[in-house]
C-alpha cells in the first residue's frame, strides 16, 4: 500500500512539474514519504452544515434602471371586432349493425328477400345463417313457354374458437326451379307441340360440412364437404372430399402439403337417346408437396400435383402427375412484381356444377375428368401512380377432355310431339375435347380519390381443338368496365359487360339436318344505386339491361329486357 501511494505522489508531482515547466523551471523536487497507511473512518468525511451561515446584505437592495420610450405614429383603420367562442361541432359517429333484412320487388314479376342473422354466447363461438328468397314470373319477349324461375337457399354455421385451435360447421339447402324455354326460332313449332312440352326443371341441393384449423403445428388444417344433389328427372349425385395440410419436416425445412380424398357417386335415369341408365363413380387421392424459397424480393415456389383416380367408366383408373412451380420477383418496393409459373391440375366434374353454370343442361350427361397438362404463364403487376394498380398476364394451356356445353340434337322438327320437355333443342349436351389455349388478360383499378373509383379487365382466348369444329359457346372477347362512387348517404355504381360472338350448332333428327348457329355479341349496362335513410334504413334501386337487348348466354336462350328493381334495406343488431 506504502509503495501504490509513494508512486502516485510521485507521477502528481512529476505532471505538475512538467505544466509549469515554462513559469518555473528552477522549481526543486521534494520527496515526501508516508509511514502511516491511510484508513480513513466516517469521522473523516466532509459534512455540509445543516444551517449554512448566508451572506444576506445584497437581498434587499435596489438595483436603478434608465430607461426612455420613443412614440411612432401608426395609420390604421382596423377596427378589431368582438370575439365569440365557436362552439365544438360534435360529428354523430355511424353505428355499425351486424344483421340486416332487405326485401324488394321489380318488373317481370320479380320480389326478393335476403336475410343475414348471427349471435354468440360468449367471445369465443359465432352462430348465424343466410337466407335468400328470389322468383320471376317470367314473361321475356318472343318465349312460347315457360321462362319463370325460383330460387331459395339458407346456409347455416356455427364456430367455435379453442386455444390451440378453431373449428366450425356449416349445413345448407339449395332449390331451383326453371324451364327449358329456349326453342330455335329456325323450327316451326306448331301448338300442339308447344302445348306437349314439359319444361319444368327443378335442381335441390343438401350439403353440410365443416372444417378445423390448428395453430403453431404441423397439421395446419382440414376440411370436409357432402352434399346430395337431385332433380325432377329423378338424377342423384353424391359427392364428398376430404382435405388436409399438413408440413412434413425433411432436414431442416418444412414440406408444405395439400393431401385430398375426393368421391363422387351418381346415376342419370336414362341417356338422351333413352336406350340405357347412365351410372358414374369416381375416387381420387390427391398429394401435393410444395417447397417455397425466400430470397429478398425472389418468392419461389417448387411443388407437383399428384393423384390417383379410380373410376368405374370406361376410361378406367389412371395416374396423373402435374408441375405447380410458381415464382415472382419483387422491383422497386411493391411498385412492380414480375410473376409466371407452369401449373396443372385435376379437374373432377359433376352434374351439380354443370347445372350451377349452365342450369339448361340435360339429365342426360356424361361425366368425365378434366386435365390440364399444363399452363404455363407470365405477367407482371403494380402500381403506375399511387392510385392507379394494373395486372397483364398471358398464358398458354393444354386440356385433355375440356367440358364445353352444346345444343342437344332435336327430337322435332316442329310438327312431331316430344316425351321429354328437353328434347326439342331446348337443353344442352357436354361434350369433351382436347383444347390448347392461348389465353391474354388484364386489369386496372383507378383509385380517383376516397369517392370515386373505377376500372376493368379484359380476356382474349384462342382457342385449338382435336375433334370439335368449335368451343362451343365460349366466346373469344370478355370485357367489364366497374364504377362506382360513395359520397355521405349515397352509394351509386354501374357495371358494362360484353362479350364476343359463340358458335353452336342446331341438329333436327327427322328429317336430318344440321345447321350452324352464331351467338351475337352482347353488351349489358346495369346501374345500382343505395341511400341510406339512418343508421338502420336504406333505400336501393337496380336498373338492368339498361339497353333492352334480348341478348342469348347461352343458344336459344333469351334474357329479360329492362328491369327495374327496387325495395328497402333494415340494419340491426341481436
Amino acid at each position: 500500500m506504502k509503495k501504490y501511494i509513494i508512486l502516485s505522489l510521485f507521477l502528481l508531482i512529476g505532471g505538475l512539474t512538467f505544466s509549469q515547466k515554462k513559469k518555473k523551471e528552477k522549481l526543486a523536487t521534494e520527496e515526501i514519504t508516508v509511514v502511516k497507511s491511510f484508513a480513513p473512518t466516517v469521522s473523516d468525511a466532509f459534512k455540509i452544515n445543516t444551517e449554512p451561515k448566508i451572506d444576506t446584505s445584497d437581498i434587499n437592495s435596489k438595483i436603478e434602471l434608465n430607461y426612455t420610450l420613443k412614440s411612432m405614429p401608426v395609420a390604421s383603420t382596423f377596427i378589431p371586432a368582438k370575439g365569440k367562442a365557436k362552439a365544438i361541432q360534435r360529428k354523430a359517429r355511424e353505428k355499425f349493425y351486424q344483421n340486416f333484412i332487405s326485401a324488394g320487388y321489380g318488373n317481370f314479376n320479380t320480389p326478393i328477400v335476403e336475410l343475414f342473422a348471427h349471435s354468440n354466447t360468449s367471445n369465443y363461438n359465432d352462430f348465424g345463417g343466410f337466407l335468400n328468397f328470389h322468383s320471376s314470373g317470367g314473361g321475356i319477349e318472343g318465349v312460347q313457354l315457360d321462362d319463370s324461375f325460383l330460387k331459395f337457399g339458407t346456409d347455416l354455421y356455427y364456430k367455435q374458437s379453442e386455444r390451440y385451435f378453431e373449428w366450425q360447421a356449416n349445413a345448407g339447402f339449395n332449390h331451383l326451379t326453371t324451364n327449358w324455354y329456349g326453342l330455335s326460332d329456325e323450327i316451326d313449332f306448331t301448338q300442339n307441340v308447344i302445348k306437349s312440352i314439359d319444361e319444368k326443371q327443378a335442381y335441390t341441393d343438401v350439403y353440410f360440412g365443416g372444417d378445423i384449423e390448428f395453430f403453431d403445428a404441423l397439421v395446419h388444417k382440414g376440411q370436409i364437404n357432402i352434399s346430395r344433389f337431385s332433380d325432377k328427372a329423378k338424377s342423384i349425385e353424391n359427392y364428398g372430399i376430404l382435405s388436409g395440410i399438413v408440413d412434413f419436416p425433411v432436414g431442416r425445412e418444412l414440406i408444405y402439403s395439400e393431401i385430398t380424398l375426393e368421391f363422387l357417386n351418381g346415376n342419370f335415369e336414362h341417356n338422351y337417346e333413352r336406350t340405357d341408365g347412365i351410372e358414374y363413380t369416381f375416387f381420387n387421392v390427391g398429394f401435393s408437396p410444395n417447397f417455397e424459397i425466400l430470397r429478398d424480393n425472389l418468392k419461389l415456389n417448387l411443388g407437383a400435383k399428384l393423384y390417383y383416380s379410380m373410376t368405374n367408366s370406361d376410361i378406367g383408373s389412371k395416374f396423373y402427375a402435374y408441375p405447380n412451380v410458381t415464382a415472382s420477383y419483387n422491383f422497386s418496393d411493391m411498385a412492380f412484381i414480375a410473376y409466371g409459373g407452369v401449373i396443372g391440375d385435376l379437374t373432377q366434374n359433376s352434374y351439380k356444377n354443370f347445372a350451377k353454370e349452365n342450369p339448361f343442361v340435360s339429365p342426360t350427361l356424361n361425366i368425365e375428368r378434366t386435365s390440364e397438362q399444363y399452363n404455363g404463364y407470365v405477367g407482371i403487376k403494380g402500381l403506375i401512380t399511387s392510385n392507379i394498380r394494373f395486372n397483364v398476364k398471358a398464358a398458354y394451356g393444354s386440356e385433355n377432355d375440356k367440358a364445353l356445353f352444346k345444343l342437344n340434337p332435336s327430337k322435332t322438327n316442329g310438327t312431331v310431339e316430344v316425351e321429354k320437355g328437353y328434347e326439342a333443342a331446348n337443353s344442352f349436351q357436354v361434350v369433351y375435347d382436347n383444347v390448347n389455349t392461348i389465353k391474354v388478360d388484364g386489369e386496372v383499378i383507378v383509385d380517383w380519390n376516397k369517392e370515386f373509383k373505377f376500372g376493368g379487365n379484359f380476356e382474349f382466348n384462342s382457342y385449338s381443338l382435336d375433334a370439335e369444329a368449335e368451343a362451343w359457346n365460349l366466346p373469344m372477347i370478355k370485357a367489364t368496365l366497374l364504377t362506382k362512387y360513395i359520397r355521405k348517404k349515397w352509394n351509386v355504381g354501374a357495371e358494362m359487360f360484353f362479350a364476343s360472338d359463340r358458335k353452336d350448332r342446331l341438329i333436327i333428327e327427322d328429317p336430318y339436318s344440321i345447321e350452324a348457329v352464331t351467338n351475337k355479341s352482347y353488351f349489358d349496362i346495369n346501374v345500382n344505386g343505395l341511400y341510406n335513410l339512418n343508421d338502420k334504413f336504406s333505400i336501393f334501386v337496380n336498373l338492368n339491361n339498361i339497353l333492352n337487348s334480348n341478348y342469348q348466354e347461352y343458344t336459344n336462350f333469351k334474357v329479360q329486357g329492362f328491369q327495374v328493381f327496387g325495395g328497402v334495406k333494415y340494419k340491426f343488431d341481436l
